[in-house]
């Protein structure tokens, strides 16, 4: 076993994943609605049918543009959706009592509505729990990607989790704060309120007992959230586990690192990673940069931050069109950010919808 404080490095995972050897990338996405109890979940899918799709499911309050960086580097085997659930970026509310349990349902209803065989779930903080839940249901899925898994054991209290929360939150990004904030007051205090004390009690790692997925975890080095000795002690209560630690990673690192995070989870699902020394903690590094902005021309940065307000005002007034609109937009500004290529026509079609004063007029 491995000392605790010196985990091993792996090498630093290539920037734009195996997606960058593709002819052309794929920057529509597509917007559905699948009804759950009473409610809906709204659905993010990009990428054509393959033989394995990824289900991407958020943390507490926010919204599936959380992965917008992560997506596009999964969908190499398949399509990938990201689900924003009841009371969350604008999706209307449970009625009555709420759980993670409960959100557990509205995520197999998603997987049966869409048709998914074996999907590769992938949670992030309080989407761990969730999709935990759904994975020790359903002893057929195969694979687990859980993205800063919580909540400690030794610190299930609000005040603890805060300031752990605002510790991370130092180490994240600006465009990740800005993503929270607006998230946060789509969502209202009153059901975030209501849903956080169900995250800080549901004990995770009973559940995790129940999985019989191979589970990846991951987590960022400066995540005050997630603890190293937490992630090493859960990691053992699932019957198949891998640890990855990214190194500059916080709390929100498939946003931040998202390269680093897509690699690990394309090689989890591939078997590429074996290892199940989960008493240490393998460290990844990801050399890109962590700003959307800072890794783009003018006109692509234009085309994020207008794409931006849009979707916000289009989860805001529950317009799916627009959300599809801004999503695919964003999904072109980072593919030329990652110098992935795009079939003119799509690129043109989705530039001239949302920002045609930045066409390329080559």
């Amino acid at each position: 076993m491995h000392d605790q404080d010196a985990p091993q490095s792996d090498p630093a995972p290539d920037p734009a994943g195996e997606l960058a050897h593709a002819e052309d990338a794929d920057v529509e996405v597509e917007v559905d609605r699948i009804a759950v109890d009473g409610t809906y979940v709204r659905v993010s899918s990009i990428g054509q049918p393959g033989d394995r799709a990824f289900v991407l499911v958020a943390g507490l309050g926010i919204a599936a543009t959380y992965y917008e960086r992560l997506a596009p580097h999964l969908n190499e085997n398949g399509p990938v959706h990201a689900l924003d659930l009841p009371g969350f970026a604008g999706v209307p509310r449970f009625r009555g009592a709420v759980s993670i349990e409960r959100y557990a349902d509205a995520v197999e209803q998603v997987i049966r509505a869409l048709r998914l065989e074996d999907p590769v779930l992938v949670g992030h903080s309080m989407g761990t729990q969730v999709v935990t839940e759904v994975a020790a249901r359903n002893p057929h899925i195969r694979d687990l990607v859980l993205i800063s898994p919580v909540v400690d054991s030794r610190a299930r209290s609000i005040p603890t989790s805060a300031f752990r929360f605002l510790r991370s939150a130092l180490h994240e990004p600006a465009a990740v704060r800005w993503h929270a904030v607006t998230a946060y007051a789509l969502c209202g205090w009153h059901w975030f309120s209501k849903v956080l004390p169900k995250m800080i009690a549901f004990p995770i790692e009973e559940r995790a007992a129940e999985v019989r997925a191979r589970t990846l975890v991951i987590r960022g080095e400066h995540d005050a959230m997630v603890p190293r000795e937490w992630v090493r002690s859960l990691a053992r209560v699932f019957p198949h586990a891998v640890l990855r630690e990214v190194v500059g990673g916080a709390h929100s690192v498939m946003h931040a690192q998202a390269d680093a995070v897509a690699q690990l989870a394309v090689a989890h699902v591939a078997g590429r990673i074996t290892d199940r020394g989960v008493g240490s903690l393998k460290r990844v590094r990801d050399t890109t940069t962590s700003s959307d902005l800072a890794r783009l021309g003018p006109k692509d940065a234009w085309l994020v931050l207008k794409s931006r307000f849009i979707e916000l005002a289009g989860m805001a007034k529950g317009d799916d069109e627009e959300l599809e609109r801004a999503k695919s937009a964003h999904a072109v500004a980072m593919a030329d950010g990652d110098g992935i290529p795009v079939d003119p026509s799509d690129r043109a079609e989705v530039v001239d919808d949302v920002a045609p004063e930045v066409r390329d007029r080559r």
